[in-house]
C-alpha cells in the first residue's frame, strides 16, 4: 500500500469488515510503538461536520420569505 500526496490509504476490505469500520466510522490515530495504531473513535467526541456547518449557517440568512413564497418562485408563479 502506498500514501498518497493527500496523505490517504485504502484499508482493504477484510480488514474493515473485521475490525467493524463502516463508511462513515470516525477514527483516531494513536502512535503504538514505531507504528501507528487506528481506532474507531468514542461516540460523543463532538457535532459532526454536518451539524458544524448547519450551526454557522443559522440566522445568516437577511431575507425573510415564507416556503409558499419560496415554491411560487421556483415554478414560475407571478
Amino acid at each position: 500500500m502506498r500514501i498518497t500526496s493527500k496523505g490517504q490509504v485504502t484499508i482493504p476490505i477484510h480488514l474493515r469488515e473485521q475490525a467493524g469500520l463502516l463508511p462513515h466510522t470516525d477514527v483516531l490515530f494513536q502512535l503504538d510503538g514505531d507504528g501507528v495504531r487506528m481506532v474507531p473513535a468514542p461516540r460523543g467526541l463532538g457535532p459532526s461536520r454536518g451539524q458544524k456547518l448547519a450551526d454557522r449557517l443559522v440566522g445568516k440568512g437577511d431575507v425573510r420569505i415564507t416556503t409558499d413564497e419560496i415554491m411560487a418562485m421556483t415554478r414560475g408563479e407571478p
